[in-house]
């Protein structure tokens, strides 16, 4: 009998063991995704930035963003025309700057950076940014902005 529960208790820990390692594996795995996506974003590689995404991915704009007009925006064209192109058309230039990733749980991933842009208005800005990604099955699911949404208004208004 004490040897088979010590076989039990042997068996629980090894299983306790792989699940944490595949936990830990799998967030790797998205901040890899995630990373892969800003650099893929900073190089102007729209098709990989979209590749990255699942089909019916659902992105939200920060409420007060001006791009939140159209919230939820569902699916890589309707980023790629709501968001990314209405951003490229108003800015003279629209970089990412000190993106740090953050692991989370259940398959999300948290993205602190900061905005440097300027709009064609000629005002300039460097906003705070948090960016919040859900992954399944090495897919972008959803993902949810926050931002200095008072000083983006500032810059993009007249």
């Amino acid at each position: 009998m004490k040897t088979l529960k010590k076989q039990l208790v042997t068996l629980a820990v090894l299983l306790v063991t792989i699940a944490g390692f595949g936990q830990e594996n799998m967030a790797n795995q998205n901040i890899a995704i995630i990373d892969g996506l800003y650099k893929a974003f900073s190089a102007g590689d729209v098709p990989a930035v979209l590749g990255a995404m699942d089909a019916k991915i659902v992105w939200y704009e920060a409420e007060g963003n001006p791009y939140a007009d159209k919230n939820p925006y569902i699916g890589p064209d309707a980023i790629l025309n709501g968001v990314f192109g209405r951003v490229l058309a108003d800015h003279e230039y629209f970089t990412l700057e000190d993106i740090e990733l953050h692991e989370m749980s259940n398959n999300k991933v948290l993205a602190t950076l900061r905005y440097d842009a300027k709009h064609k208005n000629g005002n300039a800005y460097n906003a705070q940014v948090a960016h919040l990604w859900t992954l399944k099955d090495e897919k972008i699911t959803a993902f949810q902005q926050y931002v200095d949404t008072k000083k983006l208004n500032d810059a993009l208004s007249n």
